[in-house]
């Protein structure tokens, strides 16, 4: 097993000649990559049934252990993710901004990869695919580093896609995983400057706040996502069960499903019954404050820390609230900044809701299930940015680059 160390230096190496390809070398390679995960989906499901035959002894809970099963339609789900990432513009090379100064010299910025990436992330081994996918055709070589709970699965999508990288002749270093799952060597990982440019965490509230307290190595914190629903007075009943069950019970165990769900007091009794009973219908527990249990039953008391928590279960938070006022002012309280929906129909409330929530995607009578790179256009996403710099909401193509200067003269010099 390479010491990360050795994986830092060969990926130093590799970096080179991943940024060296041209769009349609990078494209083959990744084309090829798909059919290699379609020709061999099940050595890949029996790698994945190891890591749940060890979920299981370790008692993972259910909504990790969908994050973490893979199946035919899952593996070919990633290849497709490949194949999109393939026919999306290369960001690489490409001029901005150009312009021509009064003494002539032609500036502008042309973008670049940001070099060598390294990416911590827990039980999704489908984020070994659209990670590796992204980085290569940004331009930059890659370093995985995924949880203890699906390395069977990670090492088996990563030795097919180095065979492929070999075949083709290039480096096999341009991706690499770190198979030491114990936190030390993601401790190590933090530390990697001079080796890795920027690295981004991919996981549960207490893996991002351990990178981004720890790393010396600039990161690009991705969001844990504790979302909300709120349904103002106007709002159309159907559509607002509609959206809550799906935000909510869709695929719980991702960061962009709801966990809080606020309901105008003038509509609560009309809207909360069917809610509770569509919600129930598809498992979810529910937890309310004193107005929602006065019209629910079988609902448990609402703790404070139930309005902060990223359940990724079926489990959801419920309070009625007095007006749009009190609905904004808990969801700033509490919320993580990753994504927000209001159900109304009433435009000015809309737009004070867009204007005045500052989460990276803001709803208006659609499901925060839709805040993810497929499904905004951009292909595969390496997560959703929460914060500001660089880079905000879903992280495609372009967001995994940069840019330098490029200044074109006919010999001026600085008087």
């Amino acid at each position: 097993m390479k010491t990360l160390t050795d994986m830092g230096n060969d990926a130093l190496k590799a970096k080179r000649a991943v940024a060296g390809l041209t769009t349609q070398e990078k494209n083959a390679l990744l084309i090829n990559c798909a059919e290699a995960l379609k020709s061999n989906y099940i050595h890949i499901i029996s790698a994945n049934e190891k890591d749940l035959e060890n979920g299981r002894k370790a008692g993972l809970k259910a909504s990790l252990t969908d994050r973490l099963t893979l199946n035919k339609d899952r593996i070919f789900s990633m290849a497709e993710g490949l194949v999109k990432i393939a026919e999306l513009p290369d960001p690489i090379g490409r001029f901005e901004n150009m312009k021509t100064l009064p003494n002539g010299l032609i500036v502008g910025q042309k973008r670049v990869p940001l070099g060598v990436i390294g990416i911590i992330y827990e039980a999704r081994p489908n984020v070994t695919s659209d990670a590796f996918g992204l980085c290569i055709k940004a331009g930059s070589a890659v370093i995985l580093r995924g949880g203890k709970e699906a390395i069977c699965s990670n090492r088996a999508v990563v030795e097919l896609f180095k065979n492929v990288i070999k075949n083709m002749g290039i480096d096999e270093n341009i991706v690499q995983l770190v198979e030491d799952t114990s936190r030390e060597s993601a401790n190590a990982m933090m530390k990697m400057n001079g080796y890795i440019d920027v690295l981004i965490p991919r996981g549960g509230a207490g893996l991002i706040q351990s990178v981004v307290q720890n790393s010396t190595v600039p990161v690009i914190e991705t969001g844990v996502g504790n979302c909300h629903v709120f349904a103002d007075e106007s709002a159309d009943i159907d559509m607002a069960v509609n959206i809550i069950v799906n935000a909510k019970a869709q695929r719980p165990g991702v960061c962009n499903a709801a966990e809080t769900f606020l309901v105008h007091k003038n509509i609560a009794e009309r809207l909360l019954p069917p809610a509770a009973k569509a919600l129930r219908e598809k498992g979810v527990e529910l937890r309310g404050d004193e107005r929602v249990r006065n019209i629910l039953d079988g609902v448990k008391p609402a703790k404070e820390e139930d309005w902060a928590t990223e359940y990724l279960d079926y489990i959801l938070a419920i309070r009625v609230v007095d007006s749009i006022d009190e609905a904004i002012e808990h969801i700033m309280k509490y919320s993580t900044g990753h994504s927000e929906c209001i159900v109304s129909q009433n435009y000015a409330n809309t737009q004070r809701f867009l204007n005045e929530i500052d989460s990276a995607a803001v709803y208006v009578n659609a499901s925060t299930r839709f805040t993810d790179g497929n499904e905004f256009g951009f292909g595969a996403e390496i997560g959703i940015s929460t914060q500001k710099l660089h880079a905000r909401g879903p992280m495609g193509l372009k967001e995994l680059t940069t840019t330098k200067y490029v200044i074109y003269g006919n010999g001026q010099i600085r008087k």
